[in-house]
Formats: structure tokens, C-alpha cells, sequence
């Protein structure tokens, strides 16, 4: 069997290695929807695709906004 067969090596034989080419901590891509809310105060703004939650400034307060899905995955632990 040829190696560049094998599930594990990408196009010009460059092995993916043990993540699987996902990028670190398992890529983190949440996708283009959801919201942006503010830890300090909550206010909650509609995410903009591109556009890192944390390169927003709460509107209402001016403290750094963070994805929402990241927030509730926080406050589990």
C-alpha cells in the first residue's frame, strides 16, 4: 500500500500529524452565527461574521465582548 493512500497524509504528502489538521486546541470555530455579550455587564449584540466577538467594544459599557458560547462554557466549569 502506498503511504500517500493513507488517511493521515494531506495533498504534497505533508502528514496532518496528531490533531488531524484542525488547527490548535481542535480548531475553535464556532461558525457564523450566535451573539457577542459583554462579561462585565451582559449587554448582548448580534455577531458579526469575520469579526472576532473580542475586537468589540460593549456599547453599552466599553468593555471587551467575548462569543457567547465561550462565556456559558466558562461558567459550566
Amino acid at each position: 500500500m502506498n503511504d500517500f493512500n493513507d488517511k493521515k497524509f494531506a495533498g504534497g504528502g505533508r502528514a496532518l500529524g496528531k490533531g488531524g489538521g484542525r488547527g490548535r486546541k481542535g480548531g475553535g470555530a464556532l461558525g457564523p452565527g450566535g451573539y457577542c455579550v459583554c462579561a462585565k455587564c451582559g449587554e448582548k449584540v448580534k455577531h458579526q461574521r469575520g469579526v472576532k466577538c473580542t475586537d468589540i467594544k460593549c456599547p453599552k459599557c466599553g468593555h471587551a465582548m467575548v462569543r457567547e458560547e465561550l462565556l456559558k462554557e466558562k461558567s459550566k466549569k
